[in-house]
């Protein structure tokens, strides 16, 4: 695939102001679909179900089959537009969305198109060195999800050069709420910026309400990121791209990114902007074409007769806005005084998008800044080595169990690194890691004195040095004793037994 070519993004700036527009899908974690009484794969009890196995009529489009509103979707999906600062219709009603695609049985997705559950809000966005935009909602919607094509043979691992499709449908009828924003104005050179700390507030919001798994890696959390640029002092906006199914905080960052540089040379060359969907490719950092954009008329869109509106009671919302937590703005807040950590410190922890791990991490046990060190630290290093969200490798009960084996003398950092990597791995638990690959420290002085005494052997002169009051000279036994012993050694300890030998 040949790359486009790219602007300097200062340069693109210069010429251009940026304005974007960010769509947000979260799959809500409800035991049934939102339609049908089928399992629910964004709930983490069916993650793991084979395909084709979280299933009803309904799911499938077969005739005769009718949907049922899911109430507990509904009563999240109001609490989610509450969150977001909008109001909450008193009747919203759902509309067929009509396309076709093999993994939409029915040739229609059941959604909502102009009378949404929730409408005008607007979210506090922070950015890392603590500037705050207000990012305005248009609206926030529910739907069902389509069902997932797996895409066998070819290089790319889409629909294009493969040998053949697989459907899944599981994920067919999943509650989703999709959230829209208003364009974004203002943004200008913290545009990329601000889109990935935008997905990150959703993503704390949605973790903090309990109504979704929010896990990127899975799908759960999806974003659309619409970008489009307007020659500077011009007052109409210009042609938009949206890219497609942005899975990661980092992604959508870097897609916005490129998207402005890529239309900014198009532009300034007198070219002009086709109105599309885009791919984002992780692995090349670009963007790709998809299909030419369409608008709402071409999905010919009209009232679900199979349903009634949807019309919660005024009470009912009371209830949900009472039962709201604290705003993610003022959440990192109180976190950081809770942690005490400097602004720098919390800066690495919020920038990696790991609030979510960090307070989980310390709820199960570890100390503030030990959570604070795994996940910025060695996980944070494995993920973007394995271009992987550091989320998906290890669980925040993993990252306390092990650091308790550190607070407990059983492991040195060194070690618990091993021991990390093995449970990346999917060796176990931190217990079951350093049982299986007998990684514990060995802090029997029997054992300890042995090695001493053979370190000491091949360095006789290292004692009589200790002796005459050159205590550093020690630092070579130690060095010795953790060679030999792979590490495992109780430095300090040793340190006291050399110490108590030149006593001697």
């Amino acid at each position: 695939m040949a790359h486009a070519e790219l602007m300097d993004f200062d340069k693109a700036l210069e010429l251009f102001e940026p304005v974007i527009g960010l769509e947000v899908h979260i799959e809500l974690n409800t035991k049934t679909k939102m339609f049908s009484p089928a399992g629910n794969p964004a709930n983490t009890d069916n993650h793991d179900a084979a395909p084709n196995t979280l299933v009803a009529p309904v799911d499938m489009g077969l005739p005769g089959s009718l949907p049922v509103v899911n109430g507990e979707a509904v009563r999240k999906s109001i609490s989610l537009g509450l969150a977001l600062g909008c109001s909450i219709a008193p009747s919203s009603r759902f509309a067929r969305k009509n396309y076709f695609y093999p993994d939409l049985g029915k040739n229609y997705q059941i959604s909502q198109y102009d009378e949404p559950i929730a409408f005008e809000g607007s979210v506090e966005v922070e950015l890392a060195d603590g500037t705050t935009y207000t990012v305005p909602i248009e609206r926030a919607h529910m739907e069902e999800d389509a069902g997932k094509l797996t895409h066998v043979g070819g290089a790319t691992g889409r629909i294009h050069g493969a040998e053949y499709s697989l459907v899944d449908y599981n994920r067919a009828g999943v509650p989703l709420v999709e959230i829209v924003t208003k364009p974004i104005l203002g943004a200008e050179h913290r545009a990329p910026e601000l889109a990935k700390a935008y997905l990150a507030t959703i993503r704390d919001m949605a973790i903090a309400l309990g109504i979704s798994e929010a896990r990127m890696e899975r799908g759960n959390i999806r974003c659309d990121a619409n970008v489009s640029l307007r020659p500077r002092g011009a007052e109409k906006l210009g042609t938009r791209t949206e890219t497609k199914n942005v899975n990661s905080m980092r992604s959508v960052e870097r897609a916005v990114r490129y998207e402005i540089q890529r239309q900014a040379a198009i532009l300034a060359g007198g070219g002009r902007i086709v109105q599309e969907t885009r791919h984002w490719h992780e692995d090349t950092g670009v963007t790709s074409p998809g299909r030419p954009k369409s608008d709402a008329d071409d999905y010919r869109y009209f009232p679900e007769p199979d349903l009634l509106p949807v019309e919660p009671s005024a009470e009912l919302i009371e209830q949900l806005r009472a039962a709201l937590p604290e705003a993610p703005a003022t959440r990192r807040r109180r976190l950081k005084n809770e942690w005490g950590f400097t602004d720098l410190e919390f800066q690495d922890v919020a920038n990696g998008g790991l609030l979510a791990e960090v307070e989980a991490t310390v709820a199960a046990g570890a100390a503030p800044q030990a959570a604070r060190k795994w996940w910025t630290g060695e996980i944070t290093r494995i993920a973007n080595a394995q271009g992987r969200e550091a989320a998906e490798l290890v669980s925040p009960a993993d990252v306390a169990a092990l650091q308790q084996l550190i607070d407990a003398g059983t492991l040195t950092d060194k070690l618990a690194r091993q021991v990390l990597e093995g449970v990346i791995a999917g060796e176990g638990t931190p217990q079951e890691v350093v049982d299986a690959r007998g990684l514990a420290v060995v802090s029997d002085d029997g054992a300890l004195i042995a090695a001493i005494d053979e370190a000491l052997a091949a360095q006789p002169d290292v004692l009589e040095k200790i002796k005459g009051g050159k205590v550093q000279a020690a630092g070579a036994i130690i060095g010795a004793v953790m060679k030999a012993m792979k590490g495992q050694a109780d430095a300090a300890r040793v340190r006291e037994l050399i110490l108590e030998r030149a006593a001697q």
